[in-house]
């Protein structure tokens, strides 16, 4: 692609070499990353899908026409409170995912960590794990090492850490 090719508003038929084939709008192309970005489809309606292509990855192309300039601010539409939504869904889905990794603990501590979330609610307080906010299970994390919690939760804890340390022992990864 060179000269008018790169116009803003040239319509594509693209090929690409991971066997894609598709018609886009340029929005835009940035000559030093190389990425070509695109609007997908047609651009009559709010909501358009934009693909942003490395340049490199074009097998085959062809001019179908020139169309008027896709980011006419008259024509173009964001919704800000559905990309706001997503944003913060996807700041709270990382926050919770962080949470549920211990800092300054061993491997195998994250291990029966692991283990004890895929049934129980779990969460880390430090390096002690603390199950259904009342059970807490400190380091060597042993069947010993739970307090708190009813009789009955106490147990539950004690039966699925002894499980599961049985388990890492067959798989070589405990000492």
């Amino acid at each position: 692609m060179e000269g008018e090719e790169f116009a803003v508003g040239c319509v594509l038929s693209i090929k690409t070499t991971l066997g894609d084939e598709f018609e886009g709008q340029i929005i835009s192309f940035d000559r030093l990353s190389n990425i070509l970005v695109l609007q997908e489809g047609s651009s009559s309606g709010p909501r358009r899908n934009v693909r942003l292509l490395k340049a490199n990855f074009i097998k085959e192309f062809s001019l179908l026409r020139q169309d008027e300039d896709p980011l006419d601010v008259k024509k173009c539409f964001l919704d800000l409170n559905s990309l706001q939504a997503r944003e913060d869904s996807a700041i709270r889905q990382a926050e919770a995912d962080s949470e549920r990794f211990g800092v300054g603990v061993t491997s195998d501590a994250q291990s029966l960590f692991d283990a004890l979330s895929k049934t129980l609610p779990v969460r880390w307080d430090k390096t002690v794990i603390v199950v259904m906010n009342e059970v807490r299970v400190s380091s060597p994390y042993l069947p010993e090492c739970v307090s708190g919690g009813t009789p009955a939760a106490n147990e539950r804890v004690k039966k699925v850490l002894e499980l599961e340390r049985k388990r890492m022992q067959t798989r070589g990864t405990s000492q």
